[in-house]
């Protein structure tokens, strides 16, 4: 395409609004209208309808009133498209065994525009089981599954996670204490609780992780005491049956997912 076609079929509008989530991307702690205009050689009353746009869109948000940050939106909608389905490929046959050698369903999880979705599922090989919808929306705040995804980020990325949870749901946000306990999953590398749904079941919940350690999923166990199966593994057991095929659907997924993390 020569300079005449590329003027001919410019859209200003769109490139400046393209111009504004490359600068975001590229910042942490975000930009205010006047540095935005700045860094792309533009007046700043240019910017503000844009701004406001993208704003009430869910592309960027407000920080302490002056200042736009990206949001995960452009996250939430690339994990709808060929990075999922790919990563659902991968890991149904290491689910499916790991559903064998555990006794125990498993879900694999990621965030998605606000909100912990379930994008596969396996169920416990015996008659019973405890299992989640694929396409279930779930907590960030009281399920293994939404620790684990907010643990292996960085706090500006559990923030924006959190900020974009609380908008669509109506969870207020969380103590200090929350966020020390992200910190002990990540640093423990799994997260075990009481299920806050269900009497009897624990939370198991691991990441698998891009090239960078950061979670691009979680795989997770609602795991129940088998009283009629003395062979089946213990909670133990379970956890490290978990983390070894966590480890493997990372090495698998990491580089096909990653840049989309």
């Amino acid at each position: 395409m020569d300079d005449s076609e590329d003027e001919r079929y410019r859209a200003p509008a769109l490139d400046k609004g393209l111009d504004i989530l490359e600068l975001l991307a590229g910042v942490d702690g975000g930009l205010t209208q006047a540095e935005i205009a700045k860094k792309l050689d533009r007046s700043p009353n240019e910017f503000y309808r844009m701004l406001d746009r993208l704003v009430r869109r869910g592309y960027v948000t407000r920080l302490d009133g002056d200042r736009y940050s990206l949001t995960l939106k452009l996250f939430g909608l690339a994990q709808l498209h060929a990075p999922v389905r790919r990563l659902v490929s991968y890991a149904t046959p290491l689910m499916r065994e790991l559903a064998e050698t555990s006794q125990q369903a498993n879900q694999l999880v990621v965030f998605d525009r606000g909100s912990a979705v379930v994008i596969g599922q396996q169920e416990a090989p015996n008659y019973w089981g405890i299992s989640i919808r694929v396409g279930s929306h779930i907590s960030l705040f009281d399920t293994g599954s939404g620790h684990v995804l907010l643990a292996f980020r960085s706090p500006e990325e559990r923030q924006m996670m959190i900020s974009e949870h609380v908008r669509s749901t109506d969870k207020t946000a969380q103590s200090t204490e929350f966020f020390s306990r992200l910190d002990q999953i990540r640093d423990r590398g799994y997260e075990m609780m009481a299920s806050m749904q269900t009497a009897g079941v624990f939370n198991l919940s691991a990441p698998v992780r891009s090239s960078d350690g950061k979670a691009i999923a979680a795989l997770s166990i609602p795991y129940i005491t088998v009283v009629n199966a003395p062979s089946a593994p213990d909670i133990t057991r379970t956890i490290e049956l978990l983390l070894v095929t966590c480890e493997k659907l990372s090495h698998l997924a990491g580089s096909a997912v990653g840049s989309s993390a």
